[in-house]
């Protein structure tokens, strides 16, 4: 984000690129309720939104596209890091150049607004973002359990229907959360930021877009090289990049270190990855990963506790001391947000019967996105979870009805805790879930998982929409259309990424293997496992490793507290957990790539702020691309034959 071209807090000043622009009032409005929204409709609406194409087919078509080949980029570092990546800035970007583009060559005619913009990247957020985390997480844990995966319609059918109820849930928060208490929503600045730069800076844009274009050409060539060309004549296997790092490993390490996952490999998207996260993540994954697999594992293989070798084998002993740390960290932090609790609770009654304070007619009641779409939408995606949740895994009508329950309480208190810090705690509040799931059906694990799946499901696509709509909201765009190209989103979302899923998933076998580690999974496994099987059936070591784990989770949350000055220098416990439950050499990238990152801000601020982002999420988008494509290639024929199998 553009950190200088934002007003400190309390400054009225608006951001503005261009005099002749519409301001962007990032400190929004004072007043009660319905003078802030009388001001915002007055100062920021009229003029641009009641006059400026927005919800148009050529942005949706557009939006669809890019959210549904980017939805392939998250899909695949989700299934390889259990990290996931923001798209709509991205999707802004390439958006603006390839219309542009067009323009050139003939095919387009006018140019797109900036609010058709702002409608474009909602739907590609909602495609690229929202529904792919469904399918790494709890879902991949219920293969990895079950040995088996569902029939394409139930899984189609279930992630759409999550992401339905994610963004109708998000209806009566926005109003109150986005208009009256004008939360931030960091995220959503940025991408209001990004798109006034844009179509304000010409240049500046097309830097901009050229940056992103060379880091996606260059990542695709490389992957490209590492592991592609075999799939062109096997007598160039010996020559790809993957081949020389093996035969430099062997000679450098030995076998027994690369059993261990501690070996070099190169891949650019895990360093853009480093870049985009920060110094602390990086260097905590790191710290965490070498604590792991190059201490923690070699002194348990020692003295016979480990018997395996080979990543699969090892990471069911380790993951258990990072899951731990990731979820008591999680669950206190999310604990000490209890003002973010208690004031979502108190906004709820608000919400839903939300009344003016005066008697003037409300001049947002025409745009605004109507309260029954809200309950429409609940109504209908209670009843299709309910039915999809006995069908597909035997969960009682009774215990679906009351998982949708808890999770609009849990959404409302994620989506509040976004807008103030940038940050959705999906893994807490799905291990909330887990939790009271483990109580409600004790020993069901399928239940557990699917309860919970709905909760991180929903509350994901609420945030997401939020954020989205914090832009529009910033550029004076009209929420109900918006809204409406958010829900397009959905379903080219969920036809991508579901069957790229089972192209790149075609069994269990595919989960915790080197290829795709699916870390996010192994954590919601573990904890289902745990609630289900109870602390006394796992063995001494992971017992240990629970309680040691969870301990240093619970310290590296509150450390940064006592030493705030030092907070920088103290371990994410996110991170640090997350490196126990993939390869070694993962945390490595993530670490070279932040510390990378560092320097150039450091060293040249100016040259960070304009090309870091860029940059690097082109290096994610057509390296994992490559990476997804290559994966077709190769296993094509068999996989495309699977896709309407049972």
């Amino acid at each position: 984000m553009a950190q200088s071209s934002l007003p400190n807090a309390g400054d009225p000043t608006p951001v503005s690129s261009n005099a002749a622009d519409h301001p962007i009032f990032v400190d929004g409005f004072k007043g009660t309720p319905a003078e802030i929204e009388q001001q915002w409709y007055e100062k920021v609406y009229i003029g641009r939104g009641d006059r400026m194409p927005q919800l148009t087919i050529r942005a949706v078509l557009m939006g669809t596209i890019l959210g549904g080949i980017l939805s392939l980029t998250n899909l695949y570092i989700g299934l390889k890091a259990g990290w996931a990546f923001g798209v709509a800035i991205t999707a802004c970007i390439v958006s603006y150049t390839t219309w542009n583009l067009l323009r050139k060559v003939g095919i387009a005619r006018t140019p797109m607004t900036i609010l058709e913009n702002n409608c474009m990247q909602s739907t590609a957020s909602a495609a690229g973002y929202s529904t792919g985390g469904t399918l790494v997480s709890a879902f991949s844990a219920y293969i990895m359990i079950n040995n088996q995966s569902l029939p394409l319609w139930q899984m189609l059918a279930w992630v759409f229907i999550l992401a339905v109820l994610g963004v109708t849930m998000a209806i009566p928060m926005k109003r109150q959360m986005i208009n009256t208490e004008q939360l931030r929503f960091p995220t959503g600045i940025a991408a209001a930021v990004t798109l006034r730069t844009l179509y304000s800076e010409g240049k500046k844009a097309v830097n901009s877009a050229r940056a992103l274009t060379i880091g996606a050409v260059v990542a695709a060539l490389s992957q490209f090289w590492a592991d592609g060309l075999h799939l062109l004549s096997a007598k160039l296997a010996p020559f790809g990049l993957a081949a020389i790092f093996a035969k430099f490993n062997a000679a450098t390490f030995g076998s027994t270190w690369i059993s261990r996952t501690v070996f070099f490999q190169w891949d650019p998207i895990f360093i853009a990855g480093g870049a985009l996260m920060g110094l602390r993540a990086g260097v905590s994954m790191f710290l965490g990963g070498t604590l792991c697999w190059i201490v923690f594992v070699p002194i348990m293989q020692a003295n016979g506790t480990i018997a395996g070798e080979g990543f699969r084998e090892i990471v069911q002993w380790t993951l258990w001391g990072g899951v731990s740390c990731m979820v008591t960290s999680g669950l206190l932090a999310f604990a000490m947000q209890w003002r973010s609790i208690v004031a979502a609770m108190g906004s709820l009654r608000k919400m839903v019967m939300r009344k003016n304070d005066t008697d003037t007619v409300d001049p947002l009641a025409k745009i605004e996105t109507p309260m029954s779409w809200f309950f429409i939408g609940q109504g209908v995606s209670l009843i299709a979870v309910c039915w999809l949740g006995k069908v597909s895994f035997g969960m009682p009508y009774w215990q679906s009805a009351v998982a949708v329950l808890i999770t609009f309480m849990l959404a409302l208190v994620a989506c509040r805790v976004t807008g103030e810090t940038d940050t959705t705690p999906v893994g807490p509040m799905g291990k909330v879930t887990q939790l009271l799931f483990g109580a409600i059906s004790p020993g069901n694990m399928n239940i557990n998982l699917m309860s919970a799946n709905i909760t991180a499901s929903a509350a994901t696509s609420s945030a997401d929409l939020l954020t989205d709509l914090k832009s529009g909201y910033l550029l004076g765009a009209n929420p109900r259309k918006q809204f409406l190209a958010q829900f397009a989103g959905i379903f080219m979302g969920t036809v991508a990424t579901v069957l790229a899923f089972r192209v790149l998933i075609p069994d269990a076998s595919a989960l915790g293997s080197d290829q795709f580690p699916a870390p996010a999974a192994q954590t919601w496994k573990a904890v289902a496992v745990a609630l289900s099987q109870g602390m006394e059936a796992l063995e001494p070591v992971k017992v240990w490793s629970i309680a040691i784990g969870g301990t240093l989770g619970v310290l590296l949350v509150v450390l940064p507290l006592w030493f705030p000055k030092q907070k920088e220098w103290i371990p994410s416990p996110a991170a640090f957990g997350m490196a126990w439950t993939f390869h070694w050499y993962y945390s490595m990238l993530f670490c070279i790539g932040a510390i990378i990152g560092r320097i150039v801000e450091k060293k040249n601020p100016a040259l960070s702020e304009a090309y870091t982002w860029p940059v690097a999420s082109g290096i994610v988008a057509g390296g994992s691309l490559m990476g997804v494509l290559l994966v077709f290639w190769e296993n094509g024929p068999d996989m495309w034959r699977s896709f309407f199998g049972g």
